[in-house]
């Protein structure tokens, strides 16, 4: 039976492809010609086409009011990076089976794939009652004892309950309210069912659209989303991949039972190479539809290209970002095999809890507070901005709660003081903030870093891969190394000129090919070229989803008692400028300028010396701790130092002698004698 390409599009469940289809009528006549995204494409009647694939190109959204569309509703078109988080409203048509469920709705590996719905009525399994109201999440569809079934959970009494549905089951089945938010991207490929609308509400917006906005001025909402999807084809007489939208008028039939559907050349993407066997490389392929973008090496990939496949692995890569305090951040995946050295760079440390987190056995960590606390209880201590600490360890301690003995976790340290150290507890719900004190020279290599040091972690390009034309990461300021995940990957070369290889994304590459029956020519892959992959927000996060799964999250630091007196905090500007992120031992600061502005002529000398912010010392402290600092010159810490990371590009850092540190300090001691401020009035002086 002949239905239009939309409906048939719309009604196909993705598991049936590919599908044969014919061409029955439309506005396609025989030997007419259109141009389509690219590529021209004869669709005549009586033409033969294979549908290999299809996903949403955009969307038509009807505006509408207390959820419902009116005839005079205005519809719009929005393109699937259109700019906003939206709210997905619960369809209230229940679905009459599991397997109308499956059939209609994406269930995936990730959150987005984990829908939820409730049974108005009890449904009593083998072993198990699931009530009424209760939340049904769907989490994979596969094979149990010859049936197919879906794996499903529950929570009851702070308790998980995991059972299988098959897809026989019958009853009413409503969507449960969904609280997140999404962007409509992911909204199209997680949360539009199959022959059913979707009502989304805008919950706010992420940024103006640069073009004109097709939504109503200061719209709040709702609109109903129908998709149009951009279907892939094959051709009988084409080697490539034609693309059509399912909203022209073209009505097909469906002749898959009836066709030779071999005749056909069989497109494979990256996965579906990744999934042959490994007996079955290397193997020579031709590019049936390159990648889109131009980073290399992928711009090499063009369309009619033949490549040889060497193998298929898994390897390791580390995800960074680059540190900055605007939007957006790049992010990158750098392989072990990069050759480049890094440099430490200060971390940022919000809580006590961080600290704990960041210390390790290796070094001690030094930081600088730049935030003030106000301990409630006499056990603790009362934190102020340029306190300096050295992080010890976890532990317990007793306090006198509402009349009552408690232990409490606590982290010790010791506070550095002019002359001395004292030993000090903090709370580990003490909300305060802290800047790393670095005091290592070294350059490291990336598989140092991931062996000696535990992520997220600071650092900055101090010498680039030379084996790389063109370095990106030596021109960012900083990067922060946060975690090392492991990825699919094919080895890859070209076939006609094989003097080196390069390893492509499996799952980040969209890519369409099909194999030659040509014998490889060169088995042993050449020399394998370095690549930083620079990925995209959404594939940021999607990498960092896919691989938390299988993560445990940290246990969450223990909450502040409610009764406690409320913290005093104080704000510092960002002239305070940390002048001891990167002091290795000893260190003078140009803060001195601040404090003693009234001796500015007595110490030009000094801050000319100080110029550069830092002065960094050779010799190592014969006690093996951090140096001990003049708490007056270092009270303008503040944790905002982005306005530093200029300023360092433009110049690299001396190290002088540890003599010439002392005559500086004794210099500005000599001049600061009789009207130097104590301690505690420059703390009050904050």
């Amino acid at each position: 039976m002949a239905s239009t390409l939309e409906n048939f599009i719309h009604s196909l469940d993705p598991r049936a492809l590919p599908r044969v289809l014919e061409i029955q009528s439309g506005v396609y006549f025989q030997g007419s010609i259109y141009e389509m995204f690219g590529n021209e494409c004869c669709l005549s009647t009586g033409e033969v086409i294979k549908v290999i694939g299809f996903k949403i190109n955009k969307l038509i959204a009807s505006i509408c009011e207390n959820n419902e569309v009116s005839r005079f509703s205005a519809k719009v078109e929005l393109p699937l990076n259109f700019p906003g988080l939206y709210k997905v409203v619960a369809d209230k048509t229940p679905y009459v089976s599991i397997e109308e469920i499956t059939r209609k709705v994406s269930i995936g590996p990730t959150r987005f794939g984990h829908p939820c719905f409730y049974s108005p009525e009890d449904i009593k399994l083998a072993n198990f009652t699931i009530k009424h109201g209760e939340q049904i999440t769907f989490n994979s569809v596969e094979e149990v004892n010859g049936t197919m079934a879906v794996n499903c959970v529950l929570v009851r009494n702070n308790q998980i309950h995991s059972f299988t549905l098959p897809l026989s089951q019958e009853g009413k089945f409503y969507e449960c309210e969904d609280g997140q938010i999404y962007t409509l991207k992911e909204i199209a490929e997680w949360k539009i069912p199959k022959c059913r609308k979707r009502i989304v509400k805008l919950s706010n917006t992420l940024h103006m659209w640069d073009s004109s906005n097709p939504l109503p001025e200061n719209f709040d909402g709702c609109l109903i989303l129908m998709p149009v999807y951009e279907v892939q084809a094959v051709m009988k007489f084409r080697k490539d991949i034609v693309h059509i939208l399912s909203d022209l008028d073209v009505e097909v039939k469906d002749i898959t039972d009836c066709y030779d559907i071999s005749s056909f050349l069989q497109p494979l993407s990256l996965e579906d190479v990744f999934e042959r066997t490994s007996m079955e490389f290397p193997m020579v392929a031709e590019i049936m539809e390159g990648p889109s973008g131009s980073q290399n090496p992928y711009n090499l990939l063009s369309t009619g290209k033949e490549i040889i496949i060497y193998k298929k692995y898994q390897a390791a890569r580390v995800l960074a970002s680059e540190i900055r305090s605007d939007s957006p951040k790049r992010h990158f995946l750098i392989p072990m095999s990069y050759k480049g050295k890094f440099k430490r760079r200060p971390r940022e440390l919000p809580t006590a809890y961080d600290l704990e987190i960041a210390r390790s056995e290796k070094e001690q960590l030094h930081v600088v507070a730049t935030k003030a606390f106000t301990s409630p209880h006499r056990e603790f201590f009362s934190v102020s901005v340029g306190d300096q600490f050295l992080v010890q360890q976890c532990q317990t301690s007793e306090i006198l709660y509402e009349g009552r003995k408690k232990l409490v976790d606590v982290l010790a340290c010791e506070q550095i003081l002019s002359d001395t150290y004292k030993k000090v507890l903090l709370p580990m719900y003490m909300e305060g903030s802290f800047v790393e004190v670095i005091h290592d020279k070294k350059r490291y290599h990336l598989s140092e870093i991931c062996k000696e040091f535990r992520l997220p972690f600071n650092v900055k390009v101090s010498m680039r891969d030379l084996s790389i034309e063109e370095d990106v990461l030596a021109a960012v300021p900083g990067l922060q190394f946060e975690e090392e995940i492991t990825d699919s990957y094919l080895l890859i070369s070209s076939a006609t000129n094989p003097v080196e290889s390069w390893e492509i994304p499996v799952y980040r590459l969209n890519m369409l090919v099909h194999l030659l029956s040509k014998d490889v020519q060169v088995v042993v892959p050449p020399v394998t070229k370095t690549t930083v992959e620079e990925i995209s927000e959404e594939q940021y996060y999607m990498v960092r989803r896919y691989e938390n799964q299988t993560l445990h999250p940290p246990p969450r630091p223990p909450k502040k008692p409610t009764t406690l007196a409320p913290k005093l905090a104080f704000a510092v500007t960002k002239q305070d400028v940390s002048d001891v992120l990167h002091a290795p031992k000893k260190f003078c600061v140009d803060t001195m300028k601040k404090l003693c502005s009234s001796q500015a002529a007595d110490v030009s000398e000094l801050q000319v010396s100080c110029q550069n912010d830092l002065v960094h010392c050779e010799n190592k402290d014969k006690t093996g701790k951090a140096p001990l600092v003049e708490p007056t010159m270092i009270k303008g810490l503040t944790s905002n130092y982005e306005a530093e990371k200029e300023e360092e590009e433009e110049h690299d850092y001396s190290y002088v002698d540890e003599n010439i540190i002392e005559n500086i300090r004794k210099a500005f001691h000599d001049s600061s004698i009789g009207n130097k401020p104590t301690i505690s009035e420059g703390r009050r002086n904050i």
